[in-house]
């Protein structure tokens, strides 16, 4: 009896390390492992206790965006010459992974700041804009937000009727975006509109500039732990350093969307593994009937496939950042990516809810709270039908978005 109970107490303490089904390990560096162990034991600390109270309040700590920048969470990609950790992409993934294992509005909090704000200002910034801004933005002492999405254009960005007007010494920006992560706290935000010729720019509009608001976005059931907004631009002068000269047109923001879906995809799965995590303990830990519900076909059915719709993400994931460390990734093949892994996310969490019964909905277990975030996550950076016609678009050649 004494073995059973310590055999029992060994694999619930090794539960949250699972799943690894595949030995993907094998497939990392030490560095790799090494950054996970860091940020697993950062969310740990800093997010697992608190998330469900900040959820349950609408709250966004703000603190997290200082502690974000200590420990490489913004902009690990980026070069070090700017405050980046200068990491590949498995590096970034993983890291998006684990923070989302914590919360995906945490994780869109670090997102956000990496692959829409410091991404376009790495890439398509000058030296001056990568000196001025990159620094701040990755310790956290500054936090970002992009505006790409209107309130009339959502999924047709080229739409959009923001504009900037060339006034000599300045341009005169006006226009609203919406549903913007970060904006309620954003120091600055990438803004992209067209200018007089209807060429899509992007542009760093800084907070206190005369005409930009940022309202927040309240009544949310979804990402409730992180702050969302609008942009609003009445009149805004925007000095003309601040247009980012790198690249033009409806091809630069799509850009950073490739780098942003890309972190989704991993950081869904950390979502999914979390609540695999939960289900799976909660299932050994649960009797009905005189035993663990474990013991029980439809339960094991459900852990089963979980699991596995997990490990082939988890090799999905690993695969598409090869192809990005090489600079091979297509689109499409990320699209693939954050479509499915999404998917996958929201079917095991709707899963582990039924294991979890009555309390799945309460919040002493992550399962509610998961599944309400990746509603949200599976509309934005592109709606699983978007994706599905990018794909579908690839294999035929034809576009069927309008």
């Amino acid at each position: 009896m004494a073995q059973d109970a310590s055999s029992k107490k060994s694999l619930k303490q090794d539960v949250y390390d699972h799943p690894d089904f595949y030995a993907i390990d094998d497939l990392l560096t030490a560095e790799h492992k090494l950054i996970r162990s860091s940020i697993r034991d950062f969310v740990k600390k800093e997010i697992t206790p608190y998330v469900e109270d900040w959820a349950q309040r609408a709250h966004f700590p703000y603190e997290i965006v200082k502690k974000f920048g200590d420990i490489g969470a913004f902009g690990p990609t980026v070069s070090e010459q700017y405050g980046g950790g200068g990491l590949d992409y498995i590096s970034y993934g993983i890291i998006m992974q684990e923070i989302e294992r914590g919360d995906s509005g945490m994780r869109s909090t670090a997102s956000v700041q990496g692959s829409l704000v410091m991404y376009p200002i790495y890439k398509f910034g000058s030296e001056a804009q990568k000196k001025k801004y990159l620094p701040k933005l990755a310790s956290g002492e500054w936090l970002g937000c992009f505006g790409l999405t209107e309130p009339d254009h959502g999924s047709n960005p080229g739409g959009m009727v923001t504009n900037f007007k060339d006034m000599g010494d300045h341009y005169l920006l006006n226009g609203a975006k919406m549903w913007i992560s970060n904006s309620p706290r954003a120091d600055i935000a990438v803004v992209w509109a067209k200018n007089e010729e209807g060429r899509v720019h992007g542009l760093v509009v800084e907070r206190g500039m005369e005409g930009f608001s940022t309202p927040e976005t309240h009544g949310k059931w979804s990402l409730r732990a992180s702050a969302t907004g609008e942009l609003v631009f009445d009149n805004v002068k925007v000095p003309k350093e601040n247009l980012l000269p790198g690249k033009s047109g409806l091809g630069a923001p799509l850009m950073c969307l490739d780098s942003a879906r890309y972190g989704i995809a991993w950081g869904a799965i950390g979502a999914a593994m979390d609540c695999y995590d939960s289900a799976r303990r909660y299932a050994l830990e649960r009797i009905q009937f005189g035993k663990p519900i474990a013991s029980f076909q439809l339960v094991q059915k459900k852990l089963a496939e979980m699991l596995s719709e997990i490990t082939k993400a988890q090799l999905l994931n690993w695969r598409l950042g090869t192809l990005m460390n090489e600079g091979k990734a297509t689109t499409a093949q990320i699209s693939l990516a954050k479509r499915n892994n999404v998917h996958v996310a929201l079917e095991i969490a709707r899963e582990a809810r039924q294991i979890h019964g009555g309390m799945g909905i309460t919040g002493e277990y992550p399962i509610m709270r998961h599944m309400m975030n990746l509603e949200s996550v599976v509309t934005y950076e592109g709606t699983h039908d978007i994706h599905l016609l990018i794909l579908g678009n690839n294999i035929t050649g034809i576009p069927a978005f309008f």
